[in-house]
């Protein structure tokens, strides 16, 4: 008897909650400018991916192939990424707005210690950038959860146990 396959939408939900809490936690404790922290928030993400990979073989018995275990976890990405991506705006609008300001600090800081550019051209550079935080945010978040989730989808798929079909190999 096959297992109930646990549905994509609810392992994403599950990932994305995960790393909320996380981020929730790490602004409470005013970590959010340490970066060695933050890599935890992506150790959540990328091994939840896999998680959810492994999960969906062994509730299908390990009658699966590579690509079908590899579209799965990629599903799941994509799932938390949308996630994120609302959680972001919400976030930034009304959970701690404050946060645009401290990142533009810490960017302005890091521009006058380059030395490569004029006040001036700093805070053109920050103004705009202010304009389109939100918009910069999403986008990242996007582009990196497919990044992330497409390698973390390849080692799940990799890893999940699969039983060889010997129909295939003719």
């Amino acid at each position: 008897m096959e297992q109930k396959i646990t549905p994509v939408w609810m392992k994403a939900v599950i990932i994305a909650l995960i790393s909320i809490i996380f981020g929730l936690i790490m602004f409470f404790t005013g970590q959010m400018q340490n970066k060695a922290l933050a890599w935890i928030g992506y150790l959540i993400f990328f091994g939840g991916i896999i998680w959810s990979d492994i999960q969906y073989a062994k509730q299908k018995n390990a009658n699966v192939t590579f690509g079908n275990v590899f579209a799965h976890g990629f599903k799941v990405a994509a799932g938390c990424a949308a996630i994120m991506a609302v959680y972001t705006i919400i976030a930034f609008k009304f959970i701690y707005p404050e946060m645009i300001d401290i990142s533009l600090d810490e960017a302005r800081k890091n521009m006058e210690q380059g030395g490569k550019m004029t006040e001036e051209q700093i805070t053109q550079a920050l103004d705009m950038t202010r304009r389109f935080f939100i918009p910069f945010a999403i986008a990242a978040i996007l582009i990196g959860s497919a990044l992330m989730g497409c390698i973390a989808s390849l080692i799940g798929a990799a890893v999940a146990k699969k039983n060889p079909n010997p129909l295939q190999e003719q």
